[in-house]
């Protein structure tokens, strides 16, 4: 496989275990997930390694509600799962994907004029797959940012009347360099955004995110 094809392939690792997570925190949390019926998210093959941002050739992706390996998603939910055994526990695994929520707090959602105009202020940019990227010096994408709706891209026209009641955020510690470097990143972007556009960060199983999982989760970098 061409050596840029399989950066852009490799898109998926995220979207596609973020898809799977999605799908098994509804199915946990189904009375809290009103608002998010009906939401898919863009994903592609396997899990691997760091992709390039802004690759010209482009990748098969497909849907599917049944992706992401269980014992991935098991370790993920035993992690979240350890909030209250901070103090018992305080090295824990990672999970795979460090995934969090900004929810909109005004009814219509976030506005797409809005959304781009704070991307550009935390510096976040469009990529390639149509969803916001953190990139480093060599233009390796660090954490994702995926929309509320559809197959989770934002448009690259009549940004105007986009509207989504949420974002996704999504990193993938095992394959970055200094991850507890990009996870502060990561969370300063979450707090900033969530100020720029008055939205509510959620964790893992949609509750409000807290210090302690903060904590817990930076230690297990």
């Amino acid at each position: 496989m061409d050596k840029e094809l399989l950066r852009v392939v490799i898109i998926g690792t995220g979207l596609i275990i973020v898809m799977g997570l999605l799908a098994w925190s509804y199915l946990r949390n189904r009375k809290l997930q009103e608002e998010d019926e009906g939401y898919d998210f863009l994903g592609v093959n396997k899990p691997g390694k760091r992709y390039a941002s802004k690759d010209k050739k482009s990748a098969s992706v497909s849907l599917d509600d049944d992706v992401g390996p269980a014992h991935t998603l098991q370790q993920d939910e035993d992690f979240y799962d350890s909030d209250d055994d901070i103090e018992h526990s305080p090295r824990i695994s990672a999970p795979a994907i460090i995934q969090f929520s900004l929810i909109a707090n005004a009814d219509e959602g976030f506005n797409g004029i809005d959304l781009v105009n704070a991307f550009g202020i935390v510096g976040l940019e469009y990529g390639s797959l149509k969803i916001y990227e953190r990139l480093d010096a060599k233009r390796l994408v660090d954490y994702g940012v995926a929309s509320m709706v559809g197959t989770g891209i934002f448009p690259d026209k009549d940004i105007e009347a986009f509207y989504t009641p949420g974002l996704i955020f999504f990193m993938q510690p095992g394959v970055l360099d200094d991850a507890q470097a990009i996870f502060d990143d990561y969370i300063e972007t979450l707090q900033l955004l969530a100020i720029e556009l008055d939205g509510t960060i959620l964790d893992h199983h949609k509750h409000k995110l807290t210090d302690a999982t903060i904590q817990a989760l930076r230690l297990s970098l």
